[in-house]
């Protein structure tokens, strides 16, 4: 399935959530400056708050292979693809530039935490937590959810995109307590594939975008 923009897909999703959520206790989470277009959707529609969890991908240098994510509170989740052995392999030889990636991507979030419209844990406390995506290629942005909000007491964990593989859907299962995903694919593309409109804004300006506008939804 394809989409005109982001918007539309989180015009749809929103259909599927408000007869659920509308009038609960419930807050729209983003995993991305993309995912937080499509949530914008969705809370408008729903009335709820929106914000965003920090979560930055490291690969392994030279491959096209995740390695693992790293999520806003420093908590690192290695790509459940891989065995114990073959993290212990790719983190022996990759050891030093591994740990200057999470040190460089924590600074980053670090300041990005201080410009407000991100999620501290109080704010998931007794809510419905819908967790949005653009598009999800595999489950490993989902395990750093999970590390992220297991510590907490929320009500129920909802996955939302508009498009998943196969793999991903397979770990949401498991991660979430219900799903909303309006495309599967086995053979799943770079994400912005699946959308015609691709005028995702950096960090800074989501961010801003959070802090003037999304915030405010009562």
């Amino acid at each position: 399935m394809y989409f005109s923009s982001r918007l539309e897909a989180g015009y749809r999703l929103a259909q599927q959530l408000v007869g659920l959520y509308r009038y609960e206790n419930t807050i729209v989470l983003a995993l991305s400056d993309g995912a937080v277009q499509v949530g914008q959707q969705i809370a408008a529609t729903l009335h709820t708050p929106l914000t965003m969890l920090l979560v930055e991908q490291i690969n392994i240098p030279g491959e096209n292979i995740e390695f693992g994510t790293l999520n806003q509170s420093g908590r690192f989740t290695y790509n459940g693809k891989f065995s114990a052995g073959e993290i212990e392999e790719y983190y022996s030889e990759y050891h030093g530039y591994l740990e200057e990636q999470k040190r460089e991507h924590m600074s980053s979030m670090n300041q990005l935490l201080g410009a407000g419209g991100i999620v501290n844990e109080e704010m998931l406390r007794e809510h419905n937590v819908i967790v949005v995506a653009d598009g999800l290629p595999n489950g490993t942005s989902l395990d750093a959810v999970a590390d992220f909000v297991k510590p907490l007491h929320i009500l129920r964990l909802i996955i939302a995109a508009p498009i998943a593989s196969v793999e991903a859907v397979d770990r949401a299962h498991i991660v979430g307590d219900e799903l909303h995903i309006l495309s599967v694919t086995d053979n799943y593309l770079d994400t912005n594939h699946y959308y015609d409109v691709n005028d995702i804004p950096s960090h800074e300006a989501t961010i801003a975008a959070l802090n003037d506008i999304v915030l405010g939804w009562h």
